[in-house]
């Protein structure tokens, strides 16, 4: 997924996880497995992705990792507690070390003036803290909302692991 000449996260994340001995699950609605599939494309992932939950309905947000369905009802499922909720529901059931969770809205339907299309929140668990960030795509279109999502969670999940190395 990275842009040519640049640098893959994906590789980088597996190379870390896997000399760490450690590993990371995905939690995954608008992309559909797309972040599993970035980071199983690369060889030796076996080493460090646990596996990944699509959940792309509500109910299985609730019986796959847990979220508390008050929550989805509360604030919605693209909302910043959904997916950290997503994000720790998923870590904690697979008993891995990091998870990557993301929620948002592709398009092209399903948009509102307070959640519209492109509106999509990544979320990184670990036993340290669970961060989540909003982002504001756009309009782009469904394959490049998703598209960014899996680059932004990516991105994110570098973050946390480099900024964890100590």
């Amino acid at each position: 997924m990275a842009a040519k000449g640049a640098p893959d996260p994906g590789k980088k994340i597996i190379k870390i996880l896997t000399e760490k001995q450690q590993t990371i699950v995905t939690a995954e609605s608008c992309t559909g497995g797309m972040i599993a599939a970035a980071l199983t494309d690369i060889p030796g992932a076996s080493a460090a992705v646990y596996g990944g939950y699509v959940t792309y309905a509500n109910a299985a947000k609730s019986r796959m990792i847990h979220v508390q369905a008050r929550l989805i009802r509360d604030y919605g499922a693209v909302s910043n507690q959904v997916a950290r909720a997503m994000a720790d529901g998923a870590r904690n059931t697979a008993r891995a070390d990091f998870a990557v969770a993301v929620t948002g809205i592709a398009g092209p339907d399903g948009g509102s003036e307070k959640k519209p299309v492109g509106l999509v929140y990544v979320a990184v668990s670990s036993e340290l803290a669970t961060v989540v960030i909003e982002h504001r795509f756009g309009d782009l279109g469904r394959d490049e909302v998703r598209k960014a999502s899996v680059r932004a969670s990516l991105d994110l999940v570098l973050q946390v692991l480099t900024s964890d190395q100590a």
